[in-house]
Order: structure tokens, then sequence, then C-alpha cells
């Protein structure tokens, strides 16, 4: 190659160098200036790393003048390149390569290939793995779903997979306790904000729940949410906060609340605040979730502050989540307010809804006589009683009035609930808690009118809990206590005393120790026997790995106690869960057992009418705790029998329907099926590597099936995506991470994951390679093109079009004749037959053929351009097939079911022709080119 001075030369051996221009050429040197770095360098002309930079038509270049144009014709006059092309105001141009900007970057597969800028084979087979994982990954029906670090159990799925795949969910769930309200939240909101549904998401709750919620979204969905208080707010304002005198547009002005996507804060940070009410009424949120909404204040005259401020928020907000009792626990006066809360044009009426709640029942019925082999004669107007039964029921729960605003699964409907087991211990009551009674409190609780453990020596429920502890062992045991400071030194004397591997949990702690707490109790090895925890420890955390149970003392509350019985008996249990309560004798501890046992049966069956129960005998249980007398018995027989009637109630007036509509098993086991077949750990673990092994991330076997991932420091960038300095141990498997929740769970939807596909998929490694081929038959010298292109169509996210016009990668190999190889040669065999080219040998050949691969990459354009329509066409018969069928489901359901909102069939109409008209626009990007050449 013959250089010229001007000429435009490009390093291959340092792409960050910029376009260089040929300064001084000497007998066996040549000399390049380097304008974007301010450097010279000067290089051996025969082993110079230089290639000729020669842009073609249709290029954009940018010159130093900062004029871009596209490029339509190139000439070459005196050795030097003369560009002609059309500018931003269309108007015709030529420059010389001598006024091109020195910053160019060479990215496009094309450029990088014929400028002799190559990666390895295995950079370019990872970049081909990436377009297809990525392109299964856009149109797989569990998109979303696949990154929770949750047990796919059937009902938490259906509901995730029904709500979260909705046009702003406004939806009400009242699943018993223990089923997991707050996982189906989390899948919720995690697949709106995946899926580009949701952006901004705000999830206000009790205040002693922040904690929990904040723990669960991080550690099972690898959401950040941020924790907002009064403090924050207070650092965040850069006035003093506002009299009550200022005007309320100037402190909506600027709300801190928009500084964060994703915000979780209590409700109790609005009460009796306007200011703080209008500040979050003021940003703009896409989903709203709302914990335990049955505590907001209600009544028919006089709705309460909090209700007003989130009644405020629904109708600011798109999406509405509400978590809430079961309506047996709340009333149907306070369940009519919720459902209001998410529909006010909808449950307008209190009266009308009580009417409606009773032809709900009827439709029960009806829905058991049909799967009973009856039709009944009262079927609802449209019905068809000749049709099949499925179809029948199935026409049914979409008429079914609050079927789509509201999910709500029971004990009762839901299978694979371990038995529950009591063991009583009757222990005698020391002197020094006899004379220290003060009130009930310290009856309940006698160590707590104490301030140090002196306690601990005499209380004999010490010494049992030792040697219970010993005899159970090596079983795991969760301990759970009223107060933190009776968990603290219990745990101190267990640990240091009596020798026993023990750790705390409680409310003094960060969450980080909480974590190590839970961690250490957790594993199987060498973790601890035993996890004492104060109350906190009956809320959020689950521990179904551990079969017994001991309650050092009991609440005060039956859904407390039902909620401590709750973080052993859940779905998932593998065992029977055994309850272990020591009691002090003739005590109020005594007495309230003898009630939760014998009057509600709380320790054998859950109840969800629990408080209701509870409230009904408050005024007589609570003299009984100060002094047992003989009216006792007939408290214990009348609270039993009042409870066998509720619970009976509550059978006969199940919503069945209502139930059969929050979980269809037929469709969870479908997008579970999905979940499993994409969760494959060969593959992900695989392709993690070698992603790893790319970016020269360090990574090490920890254990089967998980891996210790580790930065170096000859990373190819800066910062792997979500990789910490200190490292980080990820696992493969949903029951390893279900087991240790101190390793990170790798799933296709980890923020890892997406983040480093994208970035790969982003940047130019692996889209431009060189390499040889030993092919029997072929004549040495014969060059192939191996092309890879994908749909590139822009769309905004919201419209979910790559669920039906993924990226599709397209891949063609033309050879020497122009015919397409690429079903007689599969991309994987190719892969174990190339080899690699030296750099020195690569530039020679790329300066041979330069005309030629200039050819075959047109007629791989071509070829790829006449397999684009047939695809679009394709995309959009199935985008109309599939939407076009739930809009025409929908209007017509609203004509008998007025749950179904106008805004969201609006919506769906307005979705399918924006994905029509995203569709015809869409065209083809090249994404990597390989030239291979046989030898």
């Amino acid at each position: 190659m013959d250089y010229i001075v001007g000429q435009r030369w490009v390093s291959h051996a340092d792409s960050q160098l910029g376009l260089g221009v040929i300064v001084e050429i000497e007998p066996r040197r040549v000399t390049v200036s380097f304008p974007a770095v301010g450097e010279e360098r000067t290089y051996a002309l025969d082993n110079a790393p230089l290639t000729r930079l020669r842009f073609k038509e249709g290029d954009h270049i940018s010159t130093i003048n900062s004029v871009e144009l596209v490029v339509t014709d190139v000439q070459e006059k005196g050795g030097l390149l003369l560009y002609s092309g059309i500018d931003h105001h269309d108007q015709a141009i030529t420059v010389s390569e001598l006024e091109l900007d020195a910053f160019v970057q060479i990215t496009t597969p094309q450029q990088r290939l014929l400028n002799g800028h190559f990666d390895k084979n295995d950079d370019f087979a990872l970049r081909v793995a990436t377009l297809a994982h990525l392109d299964r990954l856009q149109h797989s029906p569990a998109r979303g779903l696949m990154g929770s670090r949750t047990s796919l159990l059937p009902h938490q799925v259906y509901i995730a997979n029904e709500v979260g795949q909705r046009h702003a969910p406004r939806v009400l769930l009242a699943d018993e306790v223990g089923l997991g309200k707050t996982i189906e939240a989390g899948m919720i909101v995690h697949q709106q904000l995946l899926t580009g549904r949701a952006a901004r998401v705000l999830i206000l709750v009790p205040q002693t729940l922040l904690h929990q919620w904040l723990v669960e979204m991080l550690r099972r969905f690898n959401l950040h949410f941020s924790l907002f208080d009064e403090e924050r707010l207070q650092a965040m304002s850069e006035h003093d906060p506002l009299d009550d005198g200022e005007m309320a547009l100037e402190l909506s002005a600027d709300s801190p609340f928009d500084s964060e996507q994703l915000v979780l804060c209590s409700l109790d940070l609005f009460r009796d605040n306007p200011d703080r009410q209008l500040q979050a009424l003021m940003a703009d949120w896409d989903l709203v979730v709302v914990d335990e909404a049955h505590h907001l204040h209600w009544s028919p005259d006089a709705p309460g502050e909090d209700y007003r401020f989130v009644a405020a928020l629904g109708r600011q907000s798109a999406g509405l989540l509400l978590l809430t009792a079961t309506p047996e626990q709340v009333g149907l006066d306070s369940h009519f307010a919720r459902l209001q809360l998410l529909d006010p044009e909808r449950f307008h009426s209190l009266e009308q809804f009580q009417q409606e709640e009773r032809q709900y029942r009827r439709w029960s019925e009806m829905a058991e006589q049909i799967e009973a082999g009856t039709v009944p004669d009262d079927l609802p107007p449209g019905l068809d009683p000749t049709a099949p039964a499925t179809t029948l029921i199935d026409q049914i729960l979409d008429r079914h009035g609050t079927g789509r605003v509201m999910f709500r699964n029971t004990r009762a409907a839901i299978s694979g609930f371990p038995e529950r087991i009591l063991h009583r211990y009757p222990l005698p009551s020391p002197d020094a808690y006899l004379h220290a009674r003060i009130d009930l409190e310290s009856a309940l609780h006698p160590e707590s009118p104490y301030h140090d453990d002196s306690w601990l020596a005499f209380d004999p429920r010490v010494e049992w809990l030792e040697q219970t502890l010993k005899r159970l062992r090596p079983e795991k045991v969760l301990v759970i206590c009223a107060r933190a400071m009776t968990a603290v030194a219990l745990e101190h004397y267990l640990h240091l005393r009596a020798g026993i591997r023990s750790a705390a949990f409680y409310e003094g702690l960060s969450i980080i120790e909480r974590d190590r707490a839970a961690a250490y109790f957790a594993d199987e090895v060498n973790g601890a026997q035993t996890l004492v925890c104060s109350e906190i420890g009956s809320e959020g955390r689950n521990f179904q790995f551990a079969h017994h149970l001991i309650l050092f003392d009991l609440p005060l509350n039956p859904d407390l106690l039902e909620q401590r019985i709750g973080r052993l008996d859940r779905i998932g249990q593998t065992g029977d869960v055994h309850i272990h309560v020591p009691f002090l004798e003739n005590s109020a501890q005594e007495t309230l057992l003898d009630w939760y046992d014998h009057g509600l049966d709380l320790f054998h069956e859950s109840c969800s009418a629990g408080t209701m129960i509870f409230e009904a005998f408050q005024d007589r249980l609570l003299p009984q705790l100060e002094q047992r007398d003989d009216n006792f018995a007939t408290l214990l027989a009348e609270t039993t029998e009042f409870t066998l009637a509720t619970r009976r109630e509550l059978r006969e007036g199940r919503d069945r329907l209502l139930e059969r509509n929050s979980c269809k098993p037929e469709v969870a086991a479908q997008v579970i099926a999905e979940i499993q077949e994409n969760e494959d750990s060969e593959t992900l673990q695989g392709y993690l590597e070698t992603l790893c092994d790319a970016y020269g991330v360090e990574h090490e076997h920890h254990s089967e099936q998980a891996l210790i991932l580790r930065p170096t420091e000859h990373m190819l960038t800066a910062h792997f995506p979500h990789l910490p300095e200190e490292g980080v141990t990820v696992t493969f498997s949903r029951d390893k991470a279900l087991a240790r929740e101190d390793i990170a769970f790798m799933t296709w939807e980890h923020p890892m994951m997406v983040d480093a596909m994208d970035m790969l998929h982003s940047t130019e490694l692996g889209n431009a390679a060189i390499a040889t081929i030993k092919l029997k038959g072929i004549a040495p010298g014969t060059m192939l093109l191996e092309s890879i292109f994908t749909v590139n169509c822009v769309a905004p996210r919201g419209l979910q079009l790559e669920r039906f016009l993924p990226l599709t990668p397209v891949r063609l190999l033309v050879d020497a004749r122009g015919k397409d190889l690429a079903d007689l040669v599969p991309h994987t065999r190719l892969n174990g037959l190339v080899e690699k080219v030296n750099k020195s040998t690569a530039l020679a050949i790329i300066r041979q053929v330069h005309l030629d691969v200039e050819n075959k990459m047109s007629l791989a354009g071509k070829l790829a351009e006449a397999r684009l329509a047939p695809i679009l066409t394709t995309a959009e018969t199935r985008m109309r097939n599939d939407l076009g069928a739930e809009l025409e489901r929908l209007e017509s359901l609203r004509e008998v079911n007025p749950s179904i909102r106008q805004e969201e069939i609006d919506h769906l109409g307005y979705r399918i022709e924006e994905c029509a008209t995203h569709i015809r626009h869409a065209s083809l990007q090249l994404q990597a080119l390989r030239l291979i050449l046989t030898t």
C-alpha cells in the first residue's frame, strides 16, 4: 500500500487514537498525526498497524466544522478521497478526506471489518448467542416472571401473570395469610417495570413494615426502592418547612418525590401533613401499591384522611394495587370501600354492591351445578345452555362482578400446607414473678419489668429452652418472643452459656445485620441451630426450611399469632410444623393458651376471622387473664361454639367462583413450565461464564450450580454491571437461592444479566471477525461471508411490541457464487470448524479482498431485505390476532360486566394501531460480520 501525505488512516492496534493523517513519509518510516489525542506516531513502512479509512455510499460522516452529511459518491484524486454528500439542509456538499473530523468512531461491522478492527471468533459467537437469547426472552410468555427469588406457586404465578400483563392494573389482592400477597405484588411490579408498562412506582405501607418491604423487594426481585421518611425529605428540601400560610403551588413546584423512580414510604408520613400529601400527588406515578389497605379509615358518611389521600393518589395514578385482609376479616362495608378506591364509577353505591354480592353467591352455585353435570334454568342472559361445561363456567367467570378487579385465594382452596402439631409445656411460676406482677403486660411477659438479664437465672422457661434445643439438635428451631430485649438476652444465654449455635433477629439490627443472622440460621452445614426473634420475626421472613417453632410467649392478638406460625406454616414447607409453647402454670399465659387452643383452635387450623372473634369476646377475656375464675369454662365453651359457627359460615359463604378466577391451574402450569424451561441452569451458567471470559471478569466454582464472580484489573469496561468490588456469589438453582438468601439468584432477568446483554448488544464487541476453515472439495482462498441481521423496530416500551416482533436474528452465509449456505452450515457447527488468523495475515487478506467483501456485503443485505417483508407480515398478523381477540372479548364483556374499564378497552385499540404502524416502519440492522477463507 502506498502512503500519501494527507490520507486518513486508523490504527487497528489502538482504535482510541481516532482518525490519523499522514504527515511525513520516509524511505522506511511513515509518521501519522492523531489530532483527537494530540499525538504523532512513527511506524515502520513494512508492518505499520494502519488501515486506510474509506467511507462508502450511505455512510454518515462529520467534518472538522461539525457538518454532518450522508455520503452519496466517493472519488479519488491524487491519492486523496473526495466525498460528496447531502447535509441536514438537503444541500449537496463535497469535502476532502483532509476535512474529516478526527473523532471518528469506527463501530459498525462493515467499518470495523474493512478497517482491520477484528474481534476473536469466541466474541463473535458470544454476540450471536446473545442475540438469540434476547430474541427468545423477548417473546417468551413468561417474560417478567423469571427473575423473582420465589417458589413457583401456581396461585401466585397465575395472579402475577394475569395482572402484570395488563395496562395500568387496578386490582385488590386479598389472599388469606400465608399465601403471599407481598410476593404477588412484587411479581406484578417487577413484570410491569421489566416490560416497560411502568417506570415510576410508589409503595405505601404501615411504618412497622417499611424494612420488610424494602428487603423483600431487593432480595426477591432485585428492585432498589428508595426509602422516604420525614428526615430524608427535610434534608432534600432547600428551604425550611413551609408555614401553613404559604401557597401550596410553591410547595409543589418541585416535588422531592420526583427525585427517584421507585419510592417506598409509610402512610404515617402523610398523616396530618397536607404538604407531604400534595408533594406526593404532584409526582407522576405509573403504579401505586398500598399494603394493609383495610386499615384505611372509612365510613359511608365520613371517610378518613388517609382514605381520602389514597383515593386522590388512585385518581392521579394509572395503576393501583391494594393489598388487604380477606373480606370476612374486615366486613362487607370495608371491602366495598377498597373496591371503590379502584373504580369509583363502578362501585358507587354500597346498597347496590350488597345486592350484587348476593347474586355472586348464586353464580358460584351455578358453576358448581354445571361442573356436577346439571345446567341451571336461570343462566345469565347471553349464555348458551348447550355449550360445553368448561365454556359455560369460563363465561360465568368473565361475568363475575369483582372477578377482574379482585383476587382472593384461600387455604381451603390451595393444597400444600403442612400439619400443625402443638406441644404444651407447663412450668412452675417462680416466686419472683408472682411478687413482681404489675399489669397485664407483665402477666403475659413476666420478664418485662426487668431492665437487666437477672431474670434468666430463675425463669424456668430459660432452662427448658436450653434442654429442648439440645434434645431437638440438629433440627433447626425458630424462637419468637414479643420483646427485643428478651430476644437479645436469650440469644446471649444460648450462645455464651449453653454453647448452642444461635443468632438474634430483632428491630435494633440494621438490614444487613438481619440478613446475616437469617443467612447464618439458613446455613445447613455451619449455620446456627436456632434463631431467636423479637416480634419482628413474625413479619416478612419465611423460614419454611425449619420444622420447629418455639413460642417463648404469646401475643394478645390472634392475627399476630397466626403470623408467627405462618413463618413456618407456608406452602413449600416439607414437613409437619411442631409448635412448642412453654407456659407458667396458673398464669395469664396458661389462660391465653387455653383460649387460643380450645376456643379458636388456632394451633391446628388457620382462622382468617381471628381478630373478629377476639373483638367479640375481648371484654370477657381480658378480666380472665387478670384473674381466672369459674366463668372461664363458660367463656371457653361459647368461644368454641362461636368459632365453629364462624368457620362453618366462612366455608359455606366462600366465593368459590372468585377462587376459581383467582387461580386457574392449567394457565399457571403453562407459565411455570415456560419459566422452568428458560431456567435451564447449564445454558445460563455456560453463557455467563463465556460472558465473563470476554469481559475479563474472574469466575470460580463455589459449589454445585454456584459461582463466585470478581472484577479484575483487566476488564474490558471500568465496571461490569451490578458486580460489586468485593465480588458476588451467585447460584443458578432456585432451590438453593430460596435456602441461601445471602447468595444472589442468577436468572435471565437478573439486573446483571439484563444490563450485561444490553451492554454487549449496544457495543461493537464481537461484531467483526475473520477466520479460516478447511473444507474438502472447496478450493483454497474461497471466501465465505457470515452476516447476522436483526429486526430494528423503534417503538415505546409500553407497547410491548417485541412480544410480536422480537429481534428475530437473520443469518446468512454467502459463498463465492453469491449463494446462501446458512441452512447447510449451521452457526454452531461453523464455530467448531473455524480457526483464528493472526493479525498481520488478517490485515493482508482484507487489503486483497476489500472490494470483493463489499460486494458480498451488498448481496447479503439484499438477501436479508427479502426476508424482512414476511417477518413483518407475520408479526402484524400475530399482533392483530392476539390483541384483537382480547379487544373483542373485553368489548363484549363490558356489556355484561361493568368492572371492565373503558380506559382499558381504549388503550388496547390504541395499542393495536400503534403496533401496526411501528411494525410497518421496522428495518433490518446489521449486527455482525465474519469473513471466512478456506485453506
